[in-house]
């Protein structure tokens, strides 16, 4: 039995009131309501409502020794990304994992693995073992349905994952970038409940009149905040936070809890901006989270002030995990897998002969996930089309991992480099390596520093050559998070010396072979148009 007292900030009741917590066995015994109680805040703790945890670098339990910091108890996590690379193993080595740590990490089962079959992953999940993995109790949801062409055009194999989660009677995620009127509302239809790929607030509008909720994205490449935020006006009930992407650098200083102080600080309601954070995943998801009502597990933060939420204490299941600045449990040593082909690369590998003169380049956007199509002349060398670096016009590879093959190439505009290659093998949905850079030989060193670790992000400027190895499915690692977070920053410094002024110009560079958002991407089998769903020929 514990007690701890402070002013009470009852969520469901929408009530602030001074009072004394009691917990035993891991659960609220009762609140003591009183005259008066210490000046610190005690709320529910906050839900990150769509995480990918492998986009932060990190395994499970040393991502949960970031974000307990911050408030966060609990996530809605999609292992979709170390599905795409082992399948099944990865999705119970996730599972593993996040049990050795207190946080609540509330997995669903991949619904797109692969994501397309326009690009090579390391594994299939089919219908069968999508419906066995909702059978199980520890996984809670069907995740991201991304392939919505199926949704619409009635694909056989996915009607039977949807139905699969139906029978097991769990929520569906929905993922549609750009959906909208009678698509969207046959999309809703089929029983997919949320969306976070919104980025236009008509477009939010837009599903929650067909039904949906929306989850108002924050991450570190995908920034839909300021654009959705002003949804809290008429429809604070239909809203949850997320991240869904959170690189390392980014969780050391904060998650969720941000996200409410942004929005406590433009004048939403406080008690809609915390049911949203706290309260609605928990129940959307059924979650086994508490709310700091009676008879609930005993999850819930302290916080100095209800403006900044600078989190003092953090308790999971009435134990306390953070406190006095300082992570409560062990470190864990996580295993290892990995499913990854290691070949060398030469610079000839990455040339592209055309007889054209006019070329479609990849217009990236900072902060989104989305690109844009441009026709450009690009200058050549005999009949090897070249970068044209005075427009900011690189050259992007993408490389498969799972087996040799030749690279696939395009050009891309907006990574600012002047000089050198950067790359990663966290590169979305299949993580195959990803580079972009200023010639062929530079892609092809900074490649082979990936291919060599089996795994990583990398950066080649001149001499110099950095790599912060990824051994853990190609995508985490099991190193502190702190350590990572300070070699991410590192090779983002290199990135900015190179001449990149992108916020996270390896978070970007990972979305760049994500298929299933519009409008133009690269796949390990070529350009590919994400409005038409079919390659480009050129």
């Amino acid at each position: 039995m514990s007690k701890i007292s402070g002013q009470i900030v009852d969520v469901i009741s929408r009530r602030i009131y001074p009072g004394t917590l009691h917990t035993a066995h891991g659960k609220i015994a009762h609140i003591e309501e009183e005259a008066a109680a210490p000046q610190q805040f005690i709320l529910p703790g906050f839900v990150d409502a769509h995480i990918h945890i492998e986009s932060s670098m990190l395994v499970p339990s040393a991502f949960a020794r970031l974000a307990v910091k911050h408030g966060t108890v609990a996530t809605v996590s999609d292992p979709h990304e170390i599905a795409n690379v082992c399948g099944l193993e990865g999705v119970t080595f996730m599972i593993e994992d996040g049990q050795t740590v207190p946080l609540k990490f509330c997995f669903g089962a991949p619904s797109c693995v692969p994501a397309t079959r326009f690009e090579t992953a390391g594994a299939v999940l089919d219908a069968d073992d999508v419906a066995a993995l909702l059978a199980r109790p520890d996984i809670y949801y069907l995740a991201e349905m991304m392939n919505w062409p199926g949704v619409l055009y009635d694909d056989a194999e996915v009607l039977k994952k949807i139905e699969a989660a139906r029978k097991a009677g769990k929520p569906v995620d929905g993922h549609a970038p750009g959906l909208k009127g009678e698509q969207a509302r046959k999309y809703v239809s089929a029983g997919i409940s949320t969306d976070h790929e919104c980025f236009t607030k008509e477009e939010a509008l837009d599903k929650i009149a067909a039904g949906m909720k929306i989850l108002i994205r924050e991450g570190s490449a995908a920034k839909n905040f300021d654009a959705l935020i002003s949804l809290f006006d008429d429809y604070p009930d239909r809203l949850m936070f997320c991240s869904d992407d959170k690189h390392p650098d980014d969780l050391v200083l904060g998650h969720i809890n941000e996200l409410v102080a942004r929005a406590v600080a433009l004048g939403y309601p406080l008690f809609d901006v915390l049911h949203a954070a706290c309260v609605a995943p928990v129940q959307h998801y059924g979650l086994p989270a508490g709310l700091l009502q009676p008879g609930d597990p005993a999850d819930f933060i302290i916080s100095e002030d209800l403006t900044h939420f600078r989190v003092t204490e953090t308790w999971i299941d009435g134990k306390q995990v953070f406190a006095g600045g300082r992570v409560q449990f062990p470190k864990v040593q996580a295993g290892l897998l990995n499913n990854f082909v290691s070949y060398a690369l030469s610079p000839e590998d990455f040339e592209k002969q055309s007889s054209a003169t006019v070329f479609p380049v990849i217009q990236a956007i900072d902060g989104e996930l989305i690109t844009q199509k441009e026709m450009r002349v690009l200058p050549k060398l005999g009949s090897l089309v070249q970068p044209d670096l005075k427009n900011d016009i690189l050259k992007m590879a993408v490389v498969n991992r799972y087996q040799q093959a030749k690279p696939a190439v395009a050009f891309i505009q907006n990574f600012g480099i002047k000089n050198g290659a950067i790359a990663s093998s966290v590169g979305h949905d299949c993580h195959n390596i990803i580079a972009v850079g200023t010639s062929d030989a530079d892609l092809a060193r900074v490649v082979n520093l990936v291919m060599e670790a089996k795994g990583g992000i990398a950066a080649v400027h001149g001499e110099q050559e950095d790599l912060l190895p990824l051994p853990v499915a190609g995508i985490m690692t099991n190193a502190p998070g702190e350590d990572v977070g300070e070699a991410y920053e590192r090779l983002t410094r290199i990135a900015r010396d190179m001449g990149s002024t992108l916020k996270a110009p390896y978070m970007l560079i990972s979305f760049m072979a994500l298929l299933v958002i519009p409008s133009l991407k690269l796949s390990d089998k070529g350009l590919f148009d994400g409005d038409s769903f079919t390659f480009v020929e050129w």
